[in-house]
């Protein structure tokens, strides 16, 4: 497992607006999931000078269950990237981590804005949710591993859940949301600026 500590191991699906969401909640339920939850999340990203030249972006995110600071790798597939997670204390503090990233040079900074549902199992978060900034609404489902002693065994887990509701045989997305979001920030892959 210490191999895919900092790893993120999942995948995404864009749904439309007829997706059938109280379907595919009956599949997850008679799957028994430890925990199930609804929840509206702020998410802020921000590219700095340093994750525009190496190929990362900041998160922020802030709800009633999570606020940590995260640190995700951008790669043209999504399915396998660096994810480093930092919880922080109660409490919002945007303030704290505008000066924080803010040191560190923003080239680039966004919010959105996701209602989600998230089903908790013993090894693997799925998640529906509708993300939106002022412009733009993407629906996506994500399955996600979080028993991952291997990246054979983690896509194992992905996949099963994926079959268990209907997405075996559907072409996943290879965007991150942040790209879905907003296409004209990254290029390539990278976290490069456009105009």
């Amino acid at each position: 497992m210490t191999e895919l500590r900092f790893k993120e191991v999942e995948h995404k699906f864009v749904v439309g607006d007829h997706f059938d969401l109280e379907g595919f909640r009956q599949a997850l339920t008679a799957l028994g999931p430890v925990r199930h939850v609804t929840l509206c999340v702020r998410d802020r990203y921000f590219i700095t000078e340093s994750g525009r030249n190496r190929g990362f972006v900041v998160r922020h995110r802030f709800d009633r269950e999570l606020h940590e600071l995260t640190i995700k790798s951008m790669a043209a597939d999504a399915e396998v990237r660096d994810e480093i997670n930092l919880d922080l204390k109660a409490g919002d503090q945007q303030a704290q981590v505008d000066a924080f990233v803010g040191a560190q040079g923003i080239v680039w900074n966004g919010a959105l804005w996701k209602d989600l549902e998230v089903w908790y199992f013993a090894d693997c978060e799925v998640v529906h949710y509708t993300a939106t900034t002022g412009d733009r609404v993407v629906r996506c489902v994500e399955f996600e591993a979080t028993d991952k002693p291997t990246l054979e065994a983690a896509l194992a887990v992905v996949s099963r859940y994926e079959a268990a509701t209907g997405f075996a045989e559907v072409e996943r997305n290879p965007a991150s949301l942040l790209e879905l979001m907003w296409p004209h920030v990254l290029q390539s892959g990278r976290t490069t600026l456009t105009e």
